[in-house]
């Protein structure tokens, strides 16, 4: 596996968002919800979201030839890089594409000199904290999300460096 690190570029917005959508549909049927249509307010907000999210440079890709495998969104914050979402195409899911994106992106954190990184799963997705806990992250609190749009446990985990 070859595999390449850099920012999303604006042409790209498709190709990230099917590796999101495609990678997150189990996770958000998990919890009882259903992507917003297309046609929708809430799908437009988050499009512009995303699109707004790699104008800014704050969204990364694993690329393997000229596809996309991995997408990782951040948000930076005062003191540490906040993972927003860690995608990886289902077809590479398992592989290691995730773990790698994780070391890129705690590589890119540490070389600006944050003092950590952050983010929040379902507590139901097991599998997501045994990775995120093998990569150094530990559990500091648990809760009900912000958004309001379901009523599963969310962890926050850090990995402080």
């Amino acid at each position: 596996m070859t595999l390449t690190f850099r920012t999303a570029t604006l042409a790209e917005i498709d190709e990230v968002w099917r590796v999101v959508l495609t990678a997150f549909t189990p996770y958000i049927h998990a919890l009882g919800r259903d992507w917003p249509a297309e046609d929708s307010a809430a799908y437009a907000e988050e499009w512009a979201r995303g699109e707004a999210e790699i104008g800014r440079g704050d969204v990364f890709v694993a690329v393997e030839g000229e596809r996309i495998v991995g997408v990782a969104r951040t948000r930076p914050r005062e003191k540490d890089l906040y993972i927003h979402q860690l995608a990886v195409d289902p077809s590479r899911q398992g592989t290691g594409v995730g773990s790698w994106l994780l070391q890129r992106i705690d590589e890119l954190a540490r070389a600006r000199g944050l003092d950590g990184l952050s983010l929040e799963t379902a507590e139901m997705a097991v599998a997501n904290i045994r990775l995120y806990e093998r990569h150094g992250f530990a559990i500091v609190s648990r809760g009900l999300p912000e958004h309001g749009l379901d009523a599963h446990t969310r962890v926050h985990m850090v990995k402080t460096f």
